[in-house]
């Protein structure tokens, strides 16, 4: 299976460059799974196609103000900074440019010195281990001086953090927002319970490796970058009760996804606990636990293309999607929603 099978043209004016004023105004291309046929719809109207004992499966991670800019304290050059993963004692994997200004030693000084970073050392992929020196609480000055990770195909300033915020986001680790999540509003989410559709949530910090290109031609030897994720006990109940009294399991993007499929035993019964995954859905898979997906349109040869048309097919997808371009509809994370189900 060759990455180019997933290639698709894109028109740039089709790249959603902000959110809408209302998130749940977006529009929703519904893909049926019995039979390949496409319906067009608004995202509101996703209420007629669950079902009492239904469970749709959210993801509640919380975006952090992950980019910094500060200036190395020898020379004053600027230096950028993403966060990307949590190590212990104030040590993050960043993504630093230019790195080549980055040395292990170098110290880098941000908002006039209330955060001071000292690069430790270069590993995996030329990111860099900083050690962070502040005094207070980490989260708050990183509130005060950082942005949020937009994704490098929105170009468009963001003038209201939340919009990169799904409504029910809870837990701080993500660099990049689980995307299908921000068509929804509390009070679309109250009408789906009132539906008698349960909602679980689990979570998985969203690296940075979600929008990394698939650079090999062969799709089999890509490598994933590992994701941290947790499944609590009463949610996993919530899930396997819905799978034992017959209701379906949707997930909410392919982040709620990759979670539930790597904490899935091949007997079908979801595992609660928390751990690393590095799974790689891509056509030939068989799904263990989802039913359905709700998710964006996803970028051309990309994972995500990948795993929706493990789902759907990839007949299916590549039509759906020469559609979409052809209704002009708005593509990737601020973008319009599908319905795989």
């Amino acid at each position: 299976m060759k990455t180019s099978d997933f290639y698709y043209d894109l028109p740039q004016e089709l790249i959603a460059q902000d959110p809408l004023e209302d998130r749940s105004s977006s529009r929703l291309m519904h893909l049926s799974l019995k039979d390949g046929s496409l319906e067009h719809r608004h995202f509101t109207d996703i209420l007629e196609y669950l079902n009492a004992g239904d469970c749709l499966v959210i993801n509640d991670t919380k975006v952090i103000p992950a980019r910094l800019y500060g200036h190395k304290e020898d020379t004053g050059a600027v230096i950028e900074i993403l966060l990307l993963k949590r190590k212990e004692n104030d040590i993050w994997e960043c993504l630093v440019k230019p790195g080549k200004k980055a040395r292990p030693g170098a110290k880098i000084s941000f908002g006039d010195g209330i955060l001071k970073g000292e690069i430790m050392d270069v590993v995996e992929e030329g990111n860099r281990l900083i050690q962070f020196h502040y005094e207070g609480i980490f989260e708050e000055i990183l509130d005060r001086l950082g942005e949020m990770p937009l994704p490098p195909y929105i170009t468009h300033k963001l003038q209201d953090k939340n919009r990169y915020q799904t409504v029910y986001a809870k837990n701080e680790g993500s660099a990049a927002a689980p995307t299908a999540g921000l068509h929804f509003t509390k009070e679309l989410l109250a009408q789906v319970e009132a539906k008698g559709v349960r909602i679980a949530h689990v979570t998985l910090h969203v690296g940075l490796g979600t929008f990394r290109p698939v650079k090999v031609d062969d799709v089999e030897s890509h490598h994933m970058h590992s994701e941290f994720y947790m499944v609590e006990e009463d949610q996993a109940k919530i899930i396997n009760d819905t799978k034992k009294n017959g209701g379906r399991v949707i997930s909410v993007g392919t982040t709620s996804c990759r979670t539930l499929e790597s904490a899935a035993g091949e007997d079908g019964i979801l595992r609660a606990g928390s751990g690393w995954t590095e799974i790689f859905i891509y056509p030939g898979y068989h799904f263990k636990m989802i039913d359905g997906l709700i998710t964006n349109f996803h970028l051309p040869e990309s994972t995500l293309l990948m795993l929706v048309s493990a789902l759907a097919g990839k007949e299916n997808i590549m039509k759906a999607y020469e559609e979409a371009v052809k209704e002009r509809y708005r593509f990737f994370s601020f973008g319009d929603a599908m319905l795989i189900l």
